[in-house]
């Protein structure tokens, strides 16, 4: 078997990681005799994430464009430069086979490097609604997985593949029951549980949503498993110091795929990644999008799911005033519940690593 050499670029936050994990382990099984070097963001998640899982990673000097704050934003161009001289270089050391792009920061300057010395790229779109970096990069690119239909308006039709998003597999090939994750989190089993998270690194909305009425949600007999990210994590050990036993709360969560097992209510982001898994979980949702996506992307992606009434979608602007509400209502509403249910079940794809990986492969070939 021939040797094959990849990098995957791309990273910044779960939702990128994780998925770029789940190619990569995909691509061994297929082809064992490969090398994969990943190519992430200094300072960001993955470079303490992939090293984990036994991968070497290497970082750029980079970050995205910050739409909250603009004067955030005056070093970036410096950035880019010395991201894309980096970029060239480690394509030029390393020899890859194919190029493959996750999204976030590191992915640009390393697939458009690689375009430029006619590496082979393969993209991979998590999104409904394609961003800015994908499209110029789209247009060279020699395969383009997608997970979602109508994508020929971002990209060239012959180019892409419907593959879905990778998602890990603990919780694509997960067989725990409602019991083992209710035990696992130490909660009642005849009570509703609601799964509150913002994505790995937190969400302030949600955030500040569920400290103001998380009282309200234990007077209807709710309980909660409540992951903050760091910035948040703790304000919100103290706002619910007594009520530990019915309010869990975590920084961060290893056990996704406890909590998804736990969970009859789940209230998340709405990027992809979170998405691909919360089809596989198949469990009632609300979505409060991230409003500062690039070209509102999360939007997209929840009115995906909205439009097939298969999950509830609030404004992040709306949130503080709607959010507990809407979590209470839907608490007592077991036929929206059930529809949600159902109709999820349908757009779950469990072998998006395997598919992916199939067409790196292909393209190396």
């Amino acid at each position: 078997m021939k040797k094959l050499k990849v990098i995957i670029a791309g990273g910044g936050t779960g939702g990128h990681i994780f998925p770029a994990i789940a190619i990569a382990n995909a691509t061994k099984r297929l082809h064992p005799n490969c090398d994969i070097l990943f190519v992430g963001a200094l300072g960001k998640m993955e470079m303490q994430k992939v090293p984990k899982e036994g991968y070497e990673i290497v970082g750029l000097e980079i970050a995205g464009f910050n739409r909250s704050s603009l004067l955030k934003n005056f070093s970036l161009p410096l950035k880019l430069v010395k991201s894309f001289f980096k970029a060239r270089s480690i394509i030029k050391d390393f020899r890859p086979d194919v190029v493959v792009g996750v999204g976030g920061y590191a992915s640009f300057p390393v697939l458009y490097m690689a375009q430029q010395a006619r590496v082979k790229t393969l993209l991979q779109e998590q999104n409904s609604f394609a961003g800015k970096s994908n499209k110029i990069l789209g247009k060279r690119a020699n395969s383009i997985c997608v997970a979602y239909e109508n994508m020929e308006k971002f990209f060239p039709a012959k180019a892409i593949s419907i593959t879905g998003n990778p998602v890990r597999a603990n919780i694509s090939s997960s067989s725990l029951n409602r019991a083992e994750g209710v035990l696992f989190f130490k909660l009642d089993s005849t009570k509703q549980i609601v799964f509150v998270f913002g994505g790995s690194l937190g969400a302030k909305s949600i955030n500040e949503s569920m400290m103001a009425g998380f009282k309200d949600l234990i007077a209807e007999n709710l309980q909660i498993i409540w992951q903050t990210g760091s910035v948040f994590y703790e304000k919100a050990k103290q706002a619910v110091s007594g009520y530990e036993s019915q309010v869990k709360v975590f920084e961060f969560l290893s056990e996704m795929d406890l909590a998804y097992a736990a969970a009859d209510i789940i209230v998340s982001r709405a990027g992809a990644s979170s998405i691909a898994e919360l089809c596989i979980v198949a469990k009632p949702v609300i979505f409060i999008p991230y409003p500062f996506a690039s070209e509102d992307h999360q939007t997209h992606n929840a009115m995906a799911l909205v439009h097939h009434n298969a999950a509830q979608m609030i404004p992040d602007v709306n949130c503080k005033q709607e959010l507990i509400q809407k979590i209470i209502l839907l608490s007592k509403d077991t036929m929206a519940q059930e529809l949600m249910h159902r109709n999820l079940k349908p757009l779950a794809i469990k072998d998006a690593d395997t598919k992916i990986a199939n067409k790196l492969i292909e393209l190396a070939n």
